[in-house]
């Protein structure tokens, strides 16, 4: 049976994102719910220890957290269960139209409540794109996350503006040559907060400008990115470091990374199925 239904795609055309439900078991998700405060040192009950890190930045990778709440882990099995997980990938398949896929060693996510007192852990959110939306015609792909836990509106998690993948040719015209490439003016434009369920998988069109929210709830926001894409034909470097980085449990180059190396240094290497082998290239597709 297919995942997504004539209802999903419908909604996809309109809004450039679709929501999969219960893409993983309840055991998978507490499990990795469990690996994240586990991998941050933090007892998840002491709502202080959820600000016990000063968050990273680009010039100061001070910790293994960012304001943001982008969590540096990449290789744990639990991220691996999810990643390998037979209805994420048949998803991503039925958007493609391929089922020959590589898989993203992307990170985790853990937004604290935001608090006037911690300053620095009061991020707005953003919106933005993940590719240079200049570099015209900007090719097909997609992202996806992972809601991990019941995520409301105000929590901080996933927000976009609707249906722009629609518009962008036409809005991109009205704007001015300087424009920057990877965030967008909104004025004009309506951005929304996407609620979800635990186990969510919602998968976006790649010109769909997005991001994470600022967390007015008394809670974490809770998430796992995940995003696949057409394997290439012959991986070569490419596949190489991506293996590396599966069996050295780090991050691939470019990369922000944990400054205390936690991954390599307290784990062995994700045990991969034989779908799990295929999505890092260890295995062809072919």
């Amino acid at each position: 049976m297919p995942v997504l239904s004539k209802e999903d795609w419908v909604f996809w055309e309109e809004n450039g994102y679709v929501v999969v439900e219960e893409a993983v078991p309840q055991e998978n998700l507490d499990a990795m719910v469990d690996v994240i405060w586990d991998f941050l040192e933090i007892d998840r009950e002491d709502r202080e220890a959820w600000y016990k890190y000063k968050p990273y930045s680009r010039e100061d990778k001070c910790s293994p957290i960012s304001a943001a709440g982008m969590v540096e882990i990449y290789q744990h099995q639990a991220l691996w269960d999810n990643r390998q997980y037979p209805k994420v990938h048949q998803a991503f398949s039925e958007i493609w139209g391929n089922e020959k896929l590589w898989v993203s060693l992307d990170r985790a996510n853990m937004k604290p409540p935001a608090r006037e007192d911690k300053p620095e852990w009061c991020n707005e959110g953003m919106i933005h794109w993940d590719t240079d939306t200049s570099q015209q015609p900007v090719s097909f792909g997609v992202q996806g996350v992972l809601y991990l836990a019941d995520t409301s509106e105000q929590q901080g998690g996933f927000q976009c503006v609707p249906g722009f993948q629609r518009i962008f040719d036409e809005w991109v015209k009205t704007q001015p040559e300087d424009r920057n490439p990877q965030r967008p003016d909104l004025e004009g434009l309506e951005v929304k907060s996407i609620a979800g369920k635990a186990g969510d998988l919602l998968i976006w069109h790649r010109l769909l400008a997005h991001g994470n929210g600022h967390n007015r709830s008394d809670q974490p926001r809770l998430a796992q990115y995940i995003t696949m894409s057409p394997a290439p034909e012959d991986g070569g470097e490419a596949r190489d470091r991506r293996v590396e980085s599966w069996q050295e449990r780090r991050p691939q180059a470019n990369w922000p990374g944990d400054p205390r190396d936690r991954e390599h240094t307290h784990q062995q290497p994700a045990e991969l199925t034989e779908l799990g082998r295929k999505l890092l290239g260890v295995d062809s597709w072919n």
